[in-house]
């Protein structure tokens, strides 16, 4: 198992070969989506409608390097977790250029669809279940020593009868060990935890030890935002909201919701980290707090009363380290394939 102490490159990382896409058989088709280190497509991969991740090669050998390593370790984590709250992973190819190939969910973004829908907020009971689903893909995530370090509702997509939530893009998720010290200041600043920060300026590229609960704090800022569907820290920049949550403790306000979730949200966003829950506490208040308003009937899924993942067993150091402290207490629509212009599509080999 390797740890982000492992800087390794595509060179020493080998696809395994039931993971490995055949270039050949990728069509790619209309950009769906884009980031500081990829672009995302839609298109089709021996006749399955897929989501196409092309990762930027980079420009100078320092900068080629790093991005060989993060997709050598985004591949190696997406090909040994599965779950139905995870996008599910079909397989990559090296050659000619990096490229990730999962499957497409045509409900899109949780942004989108929060976006779409203001000033109307989700139903308690929705909002809810999207919260579970997310805290079951992160129990998993947690549980095979990984952490996301990215939660935000751009990289949480619905499946096309916008019912459930899975969580996508691993770019920045990392293993856990007990000695990890990790980059500072990584993720999407207005849901990072405050312990990215410190109260000195960080020079660049200086590592800073912190673990898995930052994936909790960033939780509750997603939470908040499904019960509110307003943007946290409004009024606020991003490196604003950031500085309040780091330096003056500022959080989202809890007030005027029940107290099962302010609790939840007030948990999982304390400013000691080690205070915070883990998910699979988690998942039990939102349960808890599901039984309260309306126990399980016919109109609402069965599944979201149960806590669906199974503990699984010790695999790296990472993953031992996090079940011991368990015990402790702006996007695009993903549109659908047939609605594109035929002959939009074009072979992936003949261009590149």
């Amino acid at each position: 198992m390797e740890s982000e102490n492992r800087f390794y490159s595509t060179d020493e990382f080998k696809l395994d070969a039931k993971w490995l896409i055949d270039p050949k058989h990728l069509f790619v088709g209309p950009r769906i989506g884009e980031g500081a280190h990829a672009k995302v497509y839609e298109g089709k991969y021996k006749n399955q409608t897929v989501a196409i991740k092309i990762v930027h090669k980079g420009e100078t050998p320092e900068e080629i390097t790093k991005k060989e390593a993060r997709f050598a370790r985004e591949v190696a984590m997406l090909s040994r977790v599965q779950h139905k709250n995870l996008v599910k992973y079909i397989g990559a190819c090296k050659e000619p250029v990096m490229v990730i190939v999962t499957e497409l969910l045509l409900g899109g973004t949780l942004r989108k669809y929060l976006l779409n829908m203001r000033p109307r907020c989700l139903d308690t009971r929705v909002a809810v279940g999207f919260a579970l689903d997310i805290a079951r893909a992160m129990e998993c995530l947690h549980s095979h020593g990984i952490i996301h370090r990215d939660l935000k509702p751009e990289n949480l997509l619905l499946t096309a009868d916008h019912k459930t939530v899975k969580l996508a893009d691993f770019g920045l998720a990392r293993e856990e060990s007990l000695t990890e010290m990790m980059t500072a200041e990584t993720g999407t600043y207005r849901w990072m935890a405050p312990e990215l920060y410190s109260t000195v300026t960080l020079r660049q590229g200086e590592k800073k030890h912190y673990n898995h609960k930052v994936d909790a704090y960033s939780f509750a800022i997603v939470l908040w935002e499904l019960l509110h569907n307003k943007l946290p820290f409004e009024g606020m920049s991003n490196l604003q909201a950031a500085y309040a949550a780091a330096f003056k403790n500022v959080r989202p306000s809890a007030d005027n919701l029940p107290v099962e979730l302010a609790t939840i949200l007030t948990s999982c966003w304390q400013e000691d980290a080690n205070a915070r829950p883990n998910f699979s506490q988690i998942i039990q208040m939102l349960l808890n707090y599901l039984y309260t308003i309306s126990p399980p009937v016919s109109s609402i899924p069965s599944r979201i009363f149960m806590s669906e993942n199974a503990v699984l067993p010790p695999e790296s150091p990472g993953t031992s380290s996090l079940m011991a402290v368990r015990d402790d207490t702006g996007d695009t629509p993903r549109a659908k394939m047939e609605d594109k212009p035929k002959g939009f599509f074009f072979c992936f080999n003949q261009c590149y």
